[in-house]
């Protein structure tokens, strides 16, 4: 086997092993772009590059890598309610092929630089979103209550005020003697627990459902 036919074989085995790595992270997430998935992404992106360098440095080749991996990522990202979900898989796609296209030079050091820092923000940074969310959730309350003297929508307002709690009032509906409000509320876990906990116990409210 000729030096020129190791070196080309060698960089196909970095891309897996880099793919793989990255895909076993991915798969243990049990996201849209496995493991699997993710080895031949890094694998095909240096396969490509190693055919551009062969072509005389085509750089319409890595282009268009790019383009396709754009369709792929875009492939993974889905709406659910009102949020999106997948974009993290699909910037680990684009960012794999990147990392694939660097070994098909050759980069070597260079793309196990980047591979480091992609398991850092993977693995690392993985408890930071949780954090954030813990303290300032942002939840869609629907809320019925009883239209009567001693109790209005001020008086529901003031509860959820009390609970530390921003909101939005999104609709106002009467429907004979009942009131349909929903709210969008903002704040800590632990402050949307409380609220929930005064919303059951008021006799005033007939109904809510987040």
């Amino acid at each position: 086997m000729s030096d020129f036919l190791q070196n080309e074989i060698g960089k196909l085995l970095l891309a897996l092993l880099i793919g793989a790595v990255i895909g076993a992270e991915r798969e243990y997430r049990t996201k849209s772009a496995g493991f699997r998935t993710v080895i031949l992404i890094t694998v095909g992106s240096c396969l490509f590059t190693m055919i551009s360098n062969l072509m005389s440095n085509d750089a319409r080749v890595a282009s268009n890598i790019v383009t396709g991996i754009g369709f792929l990522g875009a492939g993974a990202i889905f709406k659910e309610g009102t949020n999106i979900k997948g974009l993290t898989t699909a910037t680990t796609i684009w960012i794999s092929a990147a990392i694939g296209m660097a070994v098909g030079i050759g980069q070597y050091v260079f793309a196990f630089s980047v591979l480091g820092i992609v398991m850092i923000v993977l693995l690392g940074f993985s408890w930071l979103p949780h954090w954030i969310e813990s303290i300032n959730t942002e939840l869609n309350y629907l809320i019925t209550i009883e239209k009567r003297e001693d109790f209005f929508v001020k008086d529901v307002e003031k509860i959820i005020e009390d609970k530390s709690l921003k909101y939005i009032c999104i609709r106002q509906k009467k429907i004979n003697h009942q009131i349909k409000l929903i709210y969008t509320i903002i704040g800590s876990q632990k402050s949307h627990a409380k609220l929930k906990e005064e919303l059951f116990k008021n006799d005033a409210i007939i109904s809510f459902e987040v």
